[in-house]
């Protein structure tokens, strides 16, 4: 297992896990049902909410890594780093630096 000092060391790893597109479509989907469940946490006042935020995040992620990147999940061995690499890839791809 490799280890990085910092996150801007980690992510051109996290990103070079992520090269198949249907694989990054399922981690944005993913993040996209998270965001909405925790809204959705807010709204009714229901943390329970926010295990669907969790299930459905990492649940669309996991498609992507075992089934068409065919790779572990950093979230493994990484998951500070996994878990920001994700909200850092998604902010990427909507400014347009990763295509989807």
């Amino acid at each position: 297992m490799a280890r990085y000092s910092s996150f801007r060391e980690f992510y051109p790893y996290y990103l070079s896990e992520h090269r198949n597109a249907t694989s990054r479509r399922l981690h944005f989907a993913g993040s996209c049902a998270a965001l909405a469940f925790v809204c959705v946490a807010i709204a009714s006042g229901n943390a329970w909410w926010l295990l669907a935020a969790l299930g459905s995040g990492y649940g669309f992620a996991w498609i992507g890594h075992f089934f068409f990147e065919k790779n572990r999940p950093a979230t493994f061995s990484h998951p500070l780093y996994s878990f920001a690499g994700d909200w850092v890839m998604f902010r990427d791809i909507l400014a347009g630096r990763i295509r989807l």
